[in-house]
């Protein structure tokens, strides 16, 4: 049931560039750059695509992002000594996988914020700051690590770089079969930036159509609401409680 997800440990090697693509009746945007991801075992390193989630046209379907320059958690220790290239955590239940409502991934992260309606251009917010995060990133050839679910298609790439789980109508996770972009926990992505400095930056994003808290599926319970600040770490705190 399980969809292929982790994180790629990289190096970004062109500008970012935004695109948009239509998801029945909203246009997604994202934005793109191209990786240069090592392969295990030497050789020529690959060349990846990156979709990383910047807002939608539908003021009714907003991103709910969190984009911070001072990053602390003890996270950013295992991703400095993880291998470089793509390091698989598809079934993992714990840190490193990031799950928003599960860990404490996002405590001293700020509160949401709420994306711009999107026209095509890259003025509205967040773009325009992560568009300059991420050409600060290939100008300074600083190690990035982008969370998420590998392509579908058999090309090498990364997308689903938002919360996975909470969604509902054909996103349901029922369970039984392996149907793409479906719900799950411990699947949710992000967006860190290491510049060598003693904290990070990171960038964390929710649909606001995705509901929490959700089941072990990561399904919305029957009870669920908008992604809130009061949100994070919730499931994990209520499982030690």
């Amino acid at each position: 049931m399980s969809l292929t997800y982790g994180f790629v440990k990289c190096k970004i090697v062109s500008k970012p560039v935004l695109k948009s693509s239509r998801h029945k009746k909203e246009i997604q945007y994202h934005l793109h750059a191209t990786l240069s991801v090592p392969v295990a075992g030497g050789g020529a390193p690959q060349k990846w695509d990156s979709a990383v989630n910047v807002g939608t046209n539908d003021a009714d379907d907003l991103l709910r992002y969190r984009l911070v320059f001072d990053f602390h958690h003890p996270l950013l220790e295992t991703l400095r000594a993880a291998d470089a290239g793509f390091n698989d955590l598809t079934d993992s239940n714990d840190l490193p996988a990031l799950d928003f409502l599960r860990s404490n991934v996002l405590d001293e992260t700020g509160s949401w914020r709420d994306s711009g309606i999107m026209d095509g251009s890259a003025d509205p917010e967040p773009v325009a700051s992560l568009k300059k995060l991420l050409t600060k990133a290939q100008t300074a050839k600083a190690d990035v690590y982008i969370f998420g679910r590998t392509f579908t298609d058999g090309s090498n790439g990364i997308h689903d770089v938002h919360m996975n789980q909470g969604s509902s109508g054909s996103f349901l996770n029922n369970g039984k079969d392996d149907h793409n972009d479906h719900n799950q926990i411990w699947q949710d992505g992000a967006v860190i930036v290491d510049f060598g400095e003693p904290e990070a930056s990171a960038y964390f994003t929710a649909f606001t159509q995705q509901m929490v808290p959700t089941d072990d599926l990561g399904n919305p319970e029957a009870d669920s609401h908008e992604i809130e600040d009061a949100d994070d770490g919730t499931l994990a705190k209520a499982a030690v409680g």
